[in-house]
């Protein structure tokens, strides 16, 4: 759909495609009635939201899985996500009633059977998950004390290109502050961040990072990657962009 260094719509189907713009579509209607997104980035759809989104889907998560979306809002980032990953379960969680609704009536009309929305705090979800992600919801260490909550000990069976379990999430700006406090809190939990610029290829993206949090070994352990400039031709992320972090976000320029 673009010229992106890594393109999320390469693998879409047609019916894939058809559901991602009827998203947009509905999305921006719903919009004028309820803030599901910032009015200036109407125009921006694409980018700010849909690409931002499907970068959580340049690793996979595995059929069958279980992932909820803490905070969705207007289904940012679980409804790309539950397109794109139709053998897997997404549920949608935010304490706003109406934003659930528009989830709820979305995933309908999208046909998006493994999209569940549900209205209430994160912290008393009553449901089971090997995955969370969330995109600028909340600090850290709330967003990793819901998942271990809710985390699911039985694993279903892994690709290699599937993510660990674990937390993922679409963060930007110091993060630095958050991670001291996840790891005073959590003190064995591995946490990665991946820079989105040279993945997405956008201006719009030099401070952003997905940011994962595992707790057992480093999830770029064993991974290979790309030399030559095109995350697209291992099919796995590259070295660099795996970069490790600790109490200090380390961040690189490519």
């Amino acid at each position: 759909m673009d010229n992106t260094p890594w393109d999320p719509f390469l693998t879409f189907s047609d019916t894939q495609r058809a559901q991602v713009e009827a998203f947009e579509r509905e999305a921006r209607a719903f919009n004028l009635k309820i803030n599901l997104i910032s009015r200036d980035t109407e125009a921006l759809f694409f980018e700010r939201h849909l690409l931002h989104a499907l970068a959580l889907s340049y690793r996979t998560f595995p059929a069958e899985g279980i992932v909820v979306d803490w905070g969705t809002g207007g289904g940012l980032p679980v409804i790309p996500l539950a397109i794109r990953f139709p053998d897997v379960t997404f549920h949608a969680v935010d304490a706003v009633g109406k934003k659930i609704r528009v989830v709820q009536a979305i995933a309908r009309r999208l046909g998006l059977d493994n999209l569940q929305a549900w209205h209430g705090r994160a912290e008393v979800w009553p449901g089971r998950a090997h995955y969370s992600v969330s995109r600028a919801t909340a600090p850290l260490l709330d967003l990793w004390q819901w998942h271990v909550a809710c985390a699911d000990p039985v694993v279903p069976a892994r690709e290699t290109t599937d993510w660990p379990p674990g937390l993922y999430c679409l963060k930007g700006g110091d993060l630095e502050a958050e991670v001291a406090a996840l790891e005073a809190a959590f003190p064995d939990v591995v946490v990665n961040q991946w820079p989105l610029t040279p993945l997405l290829g956008r201006p719009y993206f030099n401070d952003k990072v997905i940011v994962g949090v595992t707790g057992g070994k480093p999830a770029n352990a064993g991974l290979r990657g790309w030399r030559d400039g095109n995350p697209a031709r291992a099919g796995l992320l590259p070295p660099l962009f795996l970069q490790p972090v600790g109490a200090h976000i380390r961040r690189r320029v490519f």
